[in-house]
């Protein structure tokens, strides 16, 4: 652990971003440097538990060692810290900025005190990674002679494709979209994850350590999914839960709602071709605004078009406000349901002098203007009873409301993967209509077809994507290495 008393002596905290006002003039990350000595003294705050929940399966999917880092960032062993980082994520500068960190959730000190800023020590100790040189590319010695194809190149497909090509196979990730990233490149705004400085860097060294990337393909369509099982020894789809939850309620079909993904991608690749002067982005500019659903993609929502200069923005949440502390039905170390300002919430009361989000609102109708486009929305408040274990809904008679506004975007979350790839290989699907395939081993009903990821487990966050990725390619090496010794010999596919 780290100093004996920190966690009693030292209270937590965060590394601080700029401020709203400031950062909503540009499309630059907002996280700021800190002094060393912050970063040691936070990691002193780690007490050396007898079982670290924060490593647990109620916290850090992919088991990240995170006592063991801590101490060894407060004794200033930042090389080692990386290392020791690295032997279970394989992209800590990705949930560094974007997990909601579920680790900090489960920290024993959260019992009774506020937790380890663990998200912040994990970001801090890959980004002096990088500063110091220390993460290279380090290409197999070897090549086993066997050849996987993965489709998607989100995180779960980044995290196999890795993983896969450290031992020695060779790896070929298919990308619809005209870079690679998938949801790291075009559903985190440029803000909260840099696209060039972060998740480019990540994507060269896997290039530079030999994975294959071919982008601006889409599997199904223009390559036959089937040709793509007879050219490599296994398959992987990692193409994420890509089909958007619809509001189907009158009005729907008006011009100026859009599904948020479709606001976020538009803008993203705008920003990176133009820097947004090529008009190909759906524009907020004196729009007023309004975001029906919650969550990250709520919130990225809210920034974008705050960063357009939106004549106004308010955000629709369903369910009624989270309490400040835990509630009795949520127990630690659960993740804490509790009320939350993130950084599109804190930018939107600093200009507009208070938080957009209204909360218990249930969206009825889409009003238009007469000329096909949206001028309004009606809604209803509700409240939430508990009844036969389960929250039931209520409209609240009276409470009807008409909100006006010019652009709506849904973030409603996903439904689950697109039917090409599925119906293709005449797949299994779970009754959610994702893609069956065990959590253990990630083998679908057809052999030598895998599935990771969003497409498999739902949507999800970048963190357990990377554990399915990873989980996956320990399940295509053994399933390679049962195929030679059945076969007797490691033949490459393409002999």
């Amino acid at each position: 652990m780290g100093k004996l008393t920190a966690f009693r002596d030292q209270p937590r905290r965060t590394v601080p971003s700029s401020e709203p006002l400031v950062r909503l003039s540009h499309w630059n990350e907002f996280h700021q440097q800190v002094p060393e000595q912050h970063l040691r003294t936070q990691g002193a705050r780690c007490m050396d538990c007898g079982v670290p929940f924060c490593q647990s399966d109620t916290g850090c999917p992919i088991d990240n060692l995170i006592p063991e880092w801590n101490e060894l960032v407060w004794e200033g062993r930042w090389r080692e810290a990386i290392d020791r980082l690295h032997r279970t994520n394989n992209f800590p500068e990705f949930t560094g900025r974007v997990c909601p960190a579920p680790c900090e959730g489960a920290c024993v000190l959260g019992i009774t005190e506020a937790p380890v800023t663990i998200k912040n020590i994990e970001n801090a100790i890959v980004d002096r990674a990088f500063a110091e040189g220390w993460i290279v590319a380090n290409p197999p010695r070897s090549r086993s002679g066997h050849s996987v194809a993965i489709v998607g190149s989100g995180p779960a497909g980044l995290a196999a494709a890795d993983q896969l090509n450290r031992a020695g196979h060779t790896v070929t990730v298919y990308e619809r979209e005209d870079r690679i990233g998938g949801l790291l490149m075009y559903g985190i705004p440029n803000m909260k994850l840099d696209k060039e400085a972060v998740v480019e860097r990540r994507v060269g060294l896997l290039r530079d350590e030999g994975v294959r990337f071919v982008t601006g393909v889409e599997v199904g369509v223009d390559v036959d999914v089937e040709q793509l099982r007879r050219q490599h020894d296994a398959l992987l789809l990692a193409c994420g839960a890509t089909v958007p939850r619809d509001l189907e309620v009158p009005g729907r079909d008006l011009d100026g709602i859009h599904f948020a993904m479709e606001f976020l991608t538009a803008n993203t690749r705008s920003l990176l071709d133009s820097g947004l002067e090529d008009g190909r982005y759906l524009s907020a500019k004196e729009r007023r605004v309004l975001v029906i659903g919650g969550g990250d993609t709520g919130t990225d929502c809210i920034a974008t078009s705050l960063r357009h200069e939106c004549a106004s923005v308010v955000n629709f949440e369903l369910l009624e406000r989270p309490p400040g502390e835990r509630a009795a039905d949520n127990p630690w170390p659960q993740w804490p349901r509790v009320f939350r300002v993130d950084y599109g919430h804190e930018e939107a009361t600093a200009r507009d002098g208070s938080d957009p989000r209204r909360y218990a609102v249930l969206t009825k109708r889409f009003l238009g203007d007469g000329d096909g486009r949206v001028r309004g929305v009606e809604t209803v408040d509700v409240r939430w009873e508990q009844g036969d274990g389960r929250a039931a809904l209520h409209e609240v008679e009276g409470s009807e409301r008409l909100w006006e506004t010019d652009m709506v975007l849904l973030a409603l979350g996903f439904l689950g993967p697109e039917e090409t790839l599925p119906s293709a290989l005449g797949l299994d699907r779970d009754r959610r209509g994702n893609v069956a395939a065990s959590a253990d081993d990630c083998a679908t009903s057809l052999p030598g077809v895998f599935a990771a990821g969003d497409c498999r487990r739902g949507q999800s966050l970048v963190v357990w994507a990377i554990h399915e990725g990873r989980v996956a390619a320990a399940a295509i090496e053994r399933y390679l290495a049962q195929q030679a010794t059945t076969q007797g010999a490691v033949v490459p596919a393409s002999a």
